[in-house]
Parts: structure tokens; sequence; C-alpha cells
């Protein structure tokens, strides 16, 4: 049975409450802060809060690592300087503005990574970046929900 996770955008824009995850659905940490960010009243986050504790207790959370803090930063170093993982060459740098957009995909890219999970997202063109620097599986929404 493969591994899942959804990034940020699959909550926002594909998930209906009350619509039940995959027993094989893993929760990133990082997709959680961001959703209690935008969370609407207290309540929200009170539910957002119960899912984290649930899947912490199941060690179904995906949790970044001193290691991973690390690796993300060292990621952003390399695409806003412009270098290729492995010092093999350049590549276009990033922004700043895409610098800070593109660090929490980076976190939850790292996180799934580790935990042999693939991320679903509507967001492929930053994890096809992120990509050559951290082997990161991922699969398109509309291929996955196949709409």
């Amino acid at each position: 049975m493969s591994k899942e996770t959804y990034d940020t955008n699959i909550f926002i824009s594909r998930k209906r409450k009350g619509e039940s995850l995959p027993d094989s659905f893993y929760m990133s940490v990082v997709v959680l802060q961001e959703l209690v960010v935008g969370a609407q009243d207290i309540t929200e986050v009170k539910v957002l809060n119960a899912a984290r504790k649930e899947y912490e207790k199941a060690g179904r959370l995906m949790v970044p690592t001193a290691e991973d803090w690390w690796e993300v930063g060292r990621i952003i170093y390399l695409l806003q300087h412009g270098q290729k993982a492995g010092n093999k060459g350049l590549t276009p740098k990033i922004s700043a503005k895409e610098k800070y957009r593109i660090t929490n995909d980076v976190f939850i890219a790292r996180t799934a990574r580790r935990a042999g999970v693939t991320v679903v997202t509507d967001n492929t063109a930053d994890f096809e970046l992120i990509r050559p620097y951290c082997a990161v599986k991922t699969v398109s929404a509309r291929e996955y929900f196949g709409s």
C-alpha cells in the first residue's frame, strides 16, 4: 500500500469537511501549521489540533528533524544562488519572494521523502524545482483524484 500526504493546497481546494482521508495518509505538521494560520475560527483550530494529536499518536505525523532543518536551509541556499545539486553546473536563481514561498514546500518534501510518502499537490512546479535536491515522490492532484 502506498503512503500519501496532501500539500496544503489540496486541503484548501479539494478536501471537503467530513470527507475521510485514506488509511495510508500521513499528516505533515508543516501543512497543519499553514492550515492553522488560515483557520476561520477557534473551532477549526481545535479540530486541527485534535488531528495533530491523532496523527502523532498513530506515528503518522511528519515532523522536521534537525537534519531536515539543515537540509532545507542548504537547498534554499542552492536554489537562491542558482547552483544545482552536487555542484554540477548552474540553474536559474530563485528570487527572495520565491525563497519564502517555497520554503514550506521544501520542508514537506524532506519529511515526506524521509517517511517514504508521496505528496499529492496542485503545485507541481515547485516540487519539480525541489526534486533535484530532494528526490521526493509527487503526484498531481488531477492524476490522484482523477479530475
